[in-house]
């Protein structure tokens, strides 16, 4: 390891454009990009619900039923999470049935962002139902043009359409360097449910 010496400076400086509603997306094949999204979704939360606006979490890949941790804790506070699907498509028994809960999820989201009630919409798993063809993705591009200035959308999944990419203000790729999975250990409760 290399030991530096702290920046004495500010790094760089102040944007001066506008606040604006971003677009952010959370994909690649590494961990964490659901729990970023839903560390913005708190930090918004925490700031924003006291002026009005609202944050909402659609997943489109867990069951409306669906308790994870996330979802006790979010309940607790106040945070709505609503699961728009019916689990992973190994997990399906009829991915007709997948594609159209899809379908009709979207059209709750959408209407959601284009509102303008919350402050921030995360899209949870979205690019699932995109990538298996599930949903169009024009109709999803124009929601994130159309949306309300003000209204930031967070989006997760593996492989980003480069179309959402492109559209989008800021993109994380998660890189996998080690997982334990690879390793033979299975997903621990409270870490990965």
């Amino acid at each position: 390891m290399q030991v530096e010496t702290p920046p004495s400076v500010k790094p760089y400086e102040k944007p001066e454009g506008e606040r604006r509603g971003l677009v952010i997306v959370h994909t690649g094949d590494g961990k964490g990009k659901s729990t970023a999204a839903f560390g913005l979704a708190l930090r918004a939360h925490g700031r924003h619900h006291v002026h009005g606006k609202t944050v909402k979490i659609f997943q489109f890949m867990k069951v409306p039923t669906a308790r994870f941790g996330e979802h006790r804790m979010f309940e607790q506070i106040g945070l709505s999470v609503e699961g728009l699907g019916d689990g992973f498509s190994w997990k399906s028994l009829d991915l007709e049935r997948s594609a159209q809960l899809a379908r009709d999820g979207w059209q709750k989201a959408s209407t959601a962002i284009l509102s303008g009630e919350h402050f921030m919409v995360v899209l949870d798993e979205l690019t699932y139902p995109l990538i298996y063809g599930w949903l169009p993705l024009d109709d999803v591009l124009q929601t994130l043009r159309d949306r309300p200035k003000d209204v930031h959308v967070v989006i997760t999944g593996r492989r980003c359409p480069p179309e959402i990419i492109e559209l989008a203000d800021t993109v994380t790729e998660m890189t996998k360097v080690k997982h334990a999975f690879n390793a033979g250990i299975p997903a621990q409760r409270g870490i990965e449910d």
